[in-house]
């Protein structure tokens, strides 16, 4: 079965898909600025803790649970479930799952057709035709459609080719290069001037602060959510994983993989926006607080690259490539969610699939570019505010309460016999249990009650 519906032919193939998926713009935008916003390195040192404490436990119900099904998620939770109530419920939150991963693809396409359209802006400045780069700079519903279906199309186009012909082929691609760019950016960036001081944001920890239980909890949302868990992509990344792989150790790289490039982005965006304001760029609002990640990315770095002239022209560009590869990395990833269950619980053609899925979700992107001011702010806060919480929560329960714990074990011996003996199965049973969906329930409290 597993065969039939694909399979990750290398461990490097499977680490780089599940750490594409995770490695998003969240990493990239998102940590930094949280991190410099909530005590510098006091958040960077408890957000490290809880992503071993929380996210590498949540994401090995995820790939367990697909593991051992070799199954979409809701083929998944039907199958542990031992009763009808169960497979309702599991049933109900594998739907809820791709629709989900589907509606966060839908705003994630148009963030991700943004950084295309500034990424060849930079290189329209680089060819004379300014009158170009404006236009792909300026925010029009003609511009968002086109760089929407443009990325759209990308993804579409992997995730059409399959488990190792898409998705694992262009991970092992797109990953490395995602990695060499992010670390020329950084070593470039931290020869300017201004740079040491925002280096100094981020490394000097503000200890008073890092007790504090707002720094805490945003801490475990940073980490629970950089990790793309809740909706399903890493349950079928894990339905690919050939049974003789040891899942402890490749969701231990997974995650790795992922705190590395995340903290890696910190030393590129926290260090570039001082460099910003040395350059005479405002970097804070009127109550003294660090801009949102948004007017960061598109108002105050191309900002800073139109001070540095040819120079800035090359760094935007590069900058912008980096951003592009992070979001493909991560869509394909939410793509396959839908495309799976459409695939197995109905027997249509992955092209087909891939492509109905894909069209919907452009038009979907379509509707809440129509109606940008009420529709976008609202599905970003609908899905990954409230309901990827609620599902990682029930990801957990079903790997710590449902399936059944014998089965649990059988499934991880396949890849290492000695698990029994070793330390991940005397701790992570009970703690995927009762302490993953208690913080979880934690960091939704705090999103509901601040």
């Amino acid at each position: 079965m597993a065969s039939a519906r694909g399979e990750f032919t290398s461990r490097f193939g499977f680490v780089m898909a599940a750490a594409g998926s995770a490695v998003g713009l969240g990493n990239i935008w998102g940590f930094p600025t949280q991190a410099a916003s909530n005590g510098g390195a006091a958040f960077l040192i408890i957000y490290l803790a809880l992503a071993f404490l929380l996210a590498y436990p949540a994401l090995m119900a995820e790939l367990i649970l697909g593991r051992h099904a070799h199954a979409n998620a809701v083929n998944a939770l039907r199958k542990i479930s031992p009763g009808p109530l169960f497979r309702r419920i599991g049933v109900s939150t594998g739907i809820a799952g791709f629709i989900v991963a589907s509606l966060i693809l839908s705003f994630y396409a148009i963030v991700a057709g943004w950084m295309i359209a500034f990424c060849l802006a930079s290189l329209s400045a680089l060819l004379g035709m300014d009158e170009a780069s404006t236009w792909l700079t300026s925010f029009s519903f003609t511009r968002n459609v086109i760089f929407m279906l443009l990325f759209m199309g990308l993804t579409i186009g992997i995730i059409s080719e399959g488990v190792r012909g898409g998705i694992e082929r262009w991970s092992e691609r797109l990953m490395p290069a995602l990695l060499v760019t992010l670390v020329l950016l950084v070593v470039y960036v931290l020869t300017l001037d201004g740079a040491m001081e925002g280096l100094k944001v981020y490394l000097l920890p503000d200890f008073e602060r890092a007790l504090s239980p707002n720094l805490i909890i945003s801490a475990l949302g940073a980490a629970f959510f950089s990790l793309s868990l809740g909706v399903g992509t890493m349950l079928i990344y894990g339905s690919y994983v050939s049974d003789k792989e040891n899942l402890p150790v490749l969701g231990g790289m997974v995650t790795l993989v992922d705190i590395s490039i995340a903290v890696l982005a910190g030393f590129l965006v926290l260090p570039a926006m001082y460099v910003a304001l040395h350059q005479g760029v405002e970097i804070f609002t009127a109550t003294g607080e660090l801009i949102s990640e948004d007017t960061l990315i598109f108002t105050v770095l191309p900002q800073l690259f139109s001070t540095m002239g040819f120079t800035g022209i090359i760094v935007g560009f590069t900058f912008f490539f980096l951003m592009s590869i992070a979001a493909l990395t991560s869509s394909i990833s939410m793509l396959e969610v839908p495309v799976a269950y459409t695939i197995e619980e109905h027997g249509i053609s992955r092209k087909r699939a891939v492509w109905v899925i894909g069209g919907v979700i452009a038009v979907v992107s379509t509707v809440i570019l129509l109606n940008f001011a009420e529709l976008f702010g609202l599905v970003i806060a609908a899905t990954t505010r409230y309901s990827q919480p609620i599902l990682g929560f029930m990801f957990c329960i079903y790997a710590g309460w449902v399936i059944d714990r014998n089965a649990l074990l059988q499934e991880l011996k396949k890849g290492n016999p000695g698990i029994e003996q070793g330390l991940f199965w005397k701790i992570w049973p009970w703690y995927v249990k009762v302490v993953c969906p208690l913080i979880i329930l934690a960091i939704f409290a705090q999103t509901l009650f601040g």
